[in-house]
């Protein structure tokens, strides 16, 4: 397929990958090509993970060309916010006092869930320390940039997220949201966002929101 696929939504990949017409691995590395060249100027993502996130890509290949998809979102990109525990991957909270040494051996529901149905994980997105703000910056990463204009806030907590959505650098973002922390970087960067029904996704570990 001509054009990039990074600027397609999960829909219009999920209708490629099943008429064979584009793969998870060919949008796994345009994904990874956005962020390199974006990311530098936006600071969205704490980490990324590459290596990963090909190999996923590679699985979520193979599971498409035999015609047997883990689900809705097998083969998608997706990053996910750094409050969200995500195995093999540190979740530092944008905060410096919570040390990376840690096992890092199990995953938070939601992003349990996007695992068991095939996601192809991409890197762990910024927030605001303890993502207690409605703006993204933080001791441990910095600002993250509006990318309409560098000189605007994304909002927050989840302006990582909302940033790379409006980017390109994966068609979904996994966030949370107390007060707002979702809605309101939605809102600035012209993406849509969605908070579930309270209790709709079990919380775990638990926390003040």
């Amino acid at each position: 397929m001509s054009g990039n696929l990074a600027d397609l939504s999960a829909g219009e990949l999920l209708t490629l990958f099943r008429g064979k017409k584009a793969s998870p691995l060919e949008a796994a590395k345009d994904v990874l090509a956005r962020i390199a060249d974006l990311n530098d100027d936006v600071n969205v993502f704490r980490l990324i993970d590459e290596v990963g996130t090909l190999e996923d890509a590679k699985q979520s290949e193979r599971r498409w060309f035999k015609g047997e998809p883990l689900g809705l979102v097998d083969g998608i990109p997706v990053s996910v916010k750094d409050v969200l525990l995500t195995k093999g991957w540190s979740t530092l909270l944008g905060s410096k006092l919570t040390s990376p040494d840690q096992p890092w051996d199990e995953d938070a529901p939601p992003v349990a869930r996007l695992r068991e149905y095939g996601a192809v994980f991409v890197g762990k997105t910024n927030t605001s320390e303890f993502h207690w703000k409605t703006v993204t910056d933080s001791p441990l990463t910095g600002i993250t940039r509006n990318p309409w204009n560098p000189e605007l806030a994304p909002g927050g907590s989840c302006g990582g997220a909302a940033v790379a959505v409006a980017t390109g650098m994966g068609p979904l973002a996994l966030g949370t949201d107390g007060g707002g922390s979702i809605r309101v970087p939605c809102s600035f960067t012209g993406v849509f966002g969605l908070k579930p029904t309270f209790g709709r996704v079990p919380q775990y570990p638990a926390g003040a929101f």
